[in-house]
């Protein structure tokens, strides 16, 4: 099992949260976490969350939801696509779909970049591990984060807002006074999920990248990998999953979009 355990997470000197990054992308933070909130943006859009307040249910929120980022963001289908000379409008739900059909293409290196700007956590993996920068792999995974397609129609924004709507959801109604769920995933081998320290036969500190899926199913971690990691991630931390909008956005019915940094983790091996 490699050992790494003087290798500090790689990240950057701020972000938006209020919270050293280093803390956050520890283990003692998943373990200890605290309430976390990007800054401003509640703040700077009280008709979205006056309209939750004012839901009843989780299906009222969701249409709640769903209608503010319609209206604000001209998220009709037709606008999405460009159709009748507009221009194309990036989407939320096209970056979550994307990161559905493959995580290391460019939907997924624009949602790790949201990640680095708003947490400040770099990604570890894209196509390949990011080592030493600049690397060939650190200039492909620029290369698409930045790409114009979805940088427009105020894209951070949009994630922002789906960040905090998932965390007064979770806080609202779908997991009201709690602070951790636990998640599993399955993988093959640790060029992306890189053991730091052992704790044990079973037990080990695992750096997750920036932007990572867990799933809340074990069955459906076990089709994805020999080896299943089991983590206690912390409410926080969670971005989206598909009970927070009506259909399956991502490809898995389980699958949570999870904030990384080092887990500690049990591990089971089929």
């Amino acid at each position: 099992m490699p050992n790494d355990r003087n290798v500090e997470p790689r990240s950057h000197s701020t972000n938006l949260v209020g919270i050293p990054t280093g803390l956050l992308a520890s283990s003692a933070f998943n373990e200890h976490p605290l309430k976390l909130s990007i800054n401003g943006v509640r703040e700077t859009n009280p008709a979205l969350f006056a309209m939750l307040e004012d839901a009843t249910c989780a299906a009222e929120a969701m249409e709640a939801f769903q209608n503010y980022m319609r209206t604000v963001f001209g998220l009709e289908p037709q606008q999405r696509r460009g159709e009748g000379g507009q221009r194309f409008r990036a989407s939320y739900l096209r970056l979550l779909a994307g990161w559905g059909f493959d995580a290391n293409g460019p939907e997924g290196a624009v949602l790790k970049g949201w990640v680095e700007s708003r947490f400040g956590i770099l990604p570890t993996f894209h196509k390949g591990p990011l080592g030493r920068y600049p690397s060939p792999a650190w200039i492909a995974y620029v290369v698409e984060k930045m790409s114009a397609r979805f940088h427009n129609n105020s894209i951070h924004l949009q994630l922002d807002l789906l960040y905090e709507y998932c965390q007064w959801m979770l806080a609202r109604f779908l997991s009201p006074g709690r602070h951790h769920l636990t998640l599993y995933r399955g993988v093959n081998d640790f060029a992306e999920h890189q053991l730091i320290e052992p704790l044990g036969r079973r037990e080990a500190i695992a750096r997750q990248n920036n932007l990572v899926s867990f799933s809340a199913e074990r069955d459906i971690a076990d089709q994805f990998g020999d080896t299943i990691l089991e983590a206690r991630v912390p409410v926080a931390k969670i971005v989206f999953f598909n009970a927070l909008l009506p259909g399956h956005v991502l490809r898995g019915e389980g699958e949570y979009l999870v904030i990384g940094g080092d887990y500690r983790v049990r591990l089971a091996y089929l």
